[in-house]
């Protein structure tokens, strides 16, 4: 039977910010909250850890890589709810400072990640969401760092008020393929790959904000928020308010990377 209790899901919160969000969550959502994670034993864990603090997180398997786990949450969310009130999209990778894969695999691999799968698991899971419904991307400072480093008609292009979606998966596209070539800077794009990754998340966030204001459900905000260390990597809720919370039932729109 379908239950009409509103349900937020926060994917890859086995750790980190998603698990920091999650917890928080918990003690102020009215509703059920979804923690997911790409392992299952990881994924049950953390929820054993939250029933220990009196918490009582759902969980659900997603890999947002792999499109077959994204459409089992989805048909889960419409069965179990008839639809999403939150969605923090959460997970991603990053390599190390130190990690020796050569660039054109980190730019690959965390674009596919960071970008794409992000991307397309919205595409998916969109349709899903009610009016009201509030959707946080979360970003990274490095994309403000990131986007300095491109040149000005790089710049311009991704800052272009009229930029489709599909005009913003040809440039992360570009930067992709010029890392492959070793000629990214080069052809105007920076030296981070997980920067550019965010560059794009920030951008698509815009996007998709302003198309979903020509959707008839009322009221669907689509917003981002970073971390502050800079980093990019779950080592904690390090731009969210106590309750991991704060931003979620925030109306501001999104903003474009100075």
């Amino acid at each position: 039977m379908t239950s009409t209790k509103r349900v937020a899901v926060v994917t890859g919160s086995n750790k980190g910010i998603g698990f920091a969000v999650v917890r928080g969550l918990c003690k102020s959502y009215d509703g059920d909250v979804c923690l997911t994670a790409r392992d299952e034993g990881r994924g049950q864990a953390a929820v054993a850890d939250l029933n220990k603090e009196g918490l009582r997180p759902k969980f659900h398997q997603l890999d947002i890589n792999d499109q077959s786990s994204v459409e089992r949450l989805k048909s889960f969310l419409q069965t179990t709810y008839g639809g999403l009130d939150v969605l923090v999209n959460n997970a991603g990778i990053a390599y190390r400072n130190a990690d020796p894969a050569p660039f054109a695999e980190q730019a690959e691999f965390t674009c596919k990640t960071n970008f794409w799968a992000t991307l397309e698991s919205s595409r998916i899971l969109f349709p899903l969401l009610r009016p009201h419904a509030r959707v946080v991307n979360v970003s990274s400072v490095l994309a403000h760092r990131a986007i300095s480093q491109c040149s000005p008609a790089v710049q311009g292009r991704f800052r272009d008020p009229a930029l489709t979606m599909d005009g913003l998966e040809k440039i992360m596209q570009e930067f992709v393929d010029a890392a492959k070539a070793g000629k990214h800077r080069e052809q105007g794009f920076p030296s981070s790959a997980y920067g550019a990754s965010k560059i794009g998340k920030n951008i698509m966030t815009i996007i998709q904000d302003r198309d979903m204001r020509n959707d008839p459900r009322e009221d669907i905000v689509i917003n981002a928020i970073t971390d502050s260390n800079g980093s990019g990597l779950p080592q904690g809720p390090v731009s969210l308010s106590p309750n991991g919370s704060a931003h979620l039932g925030s109306h501001h729109r999104p903003c474009r990377p100075q």
